[in-house]
Order: structure tokens, then C-alpha cells, then sequence
């Protein structure tokens, strides 16, 4: 695997590749910001499955972040990293410096209305400013056929497909499930922050989504209820949500009550990590 640092030099790796290869060349693109966890390895997997060159991209993006402790804290570790990646598939790694992706000078911000302006985007004020100018130019730098996103991260997804679709960009979105803990905690770079007690309280985060399913299989329908639910899990560990929503899945609207597909998605502060997770439900 090649490591580049420059837009020049990831351009002319690609352009090296699609020049010696035979029929058209299918680049995936996997986003990310390090710290690389089964998460991430199974989008390097799932890219290097079904394109020829698999690019991914460790940038840690200070413009998503709201808590310049957050950012600080951020884990990284990018030999670990490069080695990870390497054994999952990937051609090349796109590791730019600050500077390379935020020239001085640099003016232009992309903003996304609707999608971003809610949960996330209401209590990370400009975080998805942020995660939407950093992938327009993380997709036009390295332009590739397909781009692989975690289902975690739903209303960065969103906020993504609306903006790629809003500026014509020629980049297909594929999502990946979720991946798990055995004891059902989605992966997540922050988890190593976690103390034992608060690693073991981590769980009600998933325990209480799969309880607000099970209630919809049993017939649910009310938001209100769905919320109490997961409300009533988190409190028998000693947790609070940010938020529980249970919203569209594609525009992140609101839903009172359940007549089709819908994402439960929360927030919770567990000790001095912020968790988030979610789980589409369906009557």
C-alpha cells in the first residue's frame, strides 16, 4: 500500500492506475478519520470486494468539530493505521496534512439546509458545515466511482447524498451496516476513551434500540412511546440523552407516528465521550 500526502501525488497514482489498466477502472473511496477500528475494516473490506482500487482517506477534520477538547483528544495512530488498512485491502492511503486540505487563504464553506439542521446539526453548531465541505473536497481531490459510509453515522449520510445530489457530483454513496461489539456496542474511535464502568454502561445505547424495536414488532407506533422506552433503558444505567428522534430516514423529518420505514437515533453522553447510534425500525 502507498501512502500520499499531496493532491498531486493521489491524482497521479490514479491516473497511473486507470492508464495501465485494461477495461475501466471502478475506484472506492473510504472515509475516514483514523483511529481505525472493525468498523472502518469492513468499509476498506467492502470496497476492495467490489472495486479495483481502493483509496482510503485518514484526516482528522477540524472544521466538524465543535469542542476543541474533542479534537484534541481525538485518537490517532497512523502507523497502527496504515497496517490495518493494508491488511484489509486498500491500494493507497490519503493522508494529507492540514495545510494541503485548508490552504491559507482558503474562504469557501458548504452549508446543507434541511438534513443538517437537525439533531447533530442542532446541537454540534456547524459540524456538518464542516463534514460537507471536508467530503465535497475529499470527493473532488480523489474523485472516485464509489464512496463507503457506515450506517452510524445515518444523517452524515443524509447530509452527504443531499449535498452530492444538490452539486451533481459523479460519486455513487453505497452504506455499510453497522459494525457491533459482541455486546452490541457500535465500533467507534471514541470507545477507547471509556473507562470498564462506563464501557459496560456504553451498552444501553444499543440495548435500548433493539428494546424500541421489539416494541415495534409487538405493534408500537407512537414516537412518544418509542421514546419513553429508550428513556426508561438509559436511566436503569444512569444515562440522559442529548436526544432520542425518531425521524424519516432519508430527510431526517419528525415522525409521530410509525407508517413506514423510520430511524430511532439518540446521542448520549457516557463520562467524557458523546455516543451515537441508531437502528431503522419499520411497522
Amino acid at each position: 500500500m502507498e501512502i500520499v500526502r499531496d493532491v498531486a501525488g493521489v491524482r497521479a497514482a490514479i491516473a497511473e492506475a486507470r492508464a495501465a489498466a485494461s477495461s475501466p477502472l471502478r475506484v472506492g473511496l473510504v472515509p475516514t478519520m483514523g483511529a481505525f477500528h472493525g468498523g472502518h475494516l469492513s468499509l476498506i473490506r467492502a470496497a476492495r470486494t467490489s472495486c479495483d482500487l481502493v483509496v482510503v482517506w485518514l484526516f482528522v477534520n477540524p472544521t466538524q468539530f465543535n469542542d476543541a477538547a474533542d479534537l484534541t483528544g481525538y485518537p490517532r495512530d497512523e502507523a497502527r493505521d496504515a497496517e490495518l488498512a493494508t491488511a484489509a485491502g486498500a491500494d493507497l492511503l490519503f493522508a494529507p496534512e492540514v495545510a494541503e486540505v485548508y490552504p491559507d487563504g482558503y474562504a469557501t464553506t458548504i452549508t446543507v439546509s434541511g438534513v443538517a439542521d437537525v439533531l447533530e446539526g442542532s446541537h454540534r453548531p456547524g459540524h456538518f458545515a464542516g463534514v460537507a465541505t471536508v467530503v465535497a473536497k475529499m470527493l473532488n481531490m480523489v474523485q472516485p466511482d464509489v464512496a463507503f459510509f457506515g450506517a452510524k453515522d445515518a444523517q452524515q449520510v443524509a447530509v452527504v447524498r443531499r449535498m452530492i445530489t444538490d452539486l451533481n457530483l459523479a460519486v455513487v454513496v453505497e452504506v455499510c451496516p453497522t459494525v457491533r461489539e459482541p455486546d452490541g456496542l457500535a465500533m467507534s474511535s471514541r470507545n477507547v476513551r471509556l473507562d470498564p464502568d462506563q464501557r459496560r454502561r456504553a451498552t444501553a445505547l444499543s440495548r435500548a434500540l433493539s428494546a424500541a424495536k421489539a416494541a415495534v414488532d409487538q405493534g408500537e407506533r407512537s414516537a412518544t412511546s418509542l421514546t419513553a422506552i429508550i428513556d426508561a433503558v438509559l436511566a436503569a444505567d444512569g444515562l440522559t440523552a442529548e436526544y432520542i428522534a425518531v425521524v424519516d430516514p432519508s430527510t431526517f423529518a419528525p415522525i409521530d407516528e410509525l407508517d413506514g420505514p423510520a430511524l430511532v437515533a439518540l446521542a448520549v453522553p457516557v463520562g467524557p465521550v458523546r455516543l451515537i447510534d441508531n437502528l431503522e425500525v419499520a411497522p
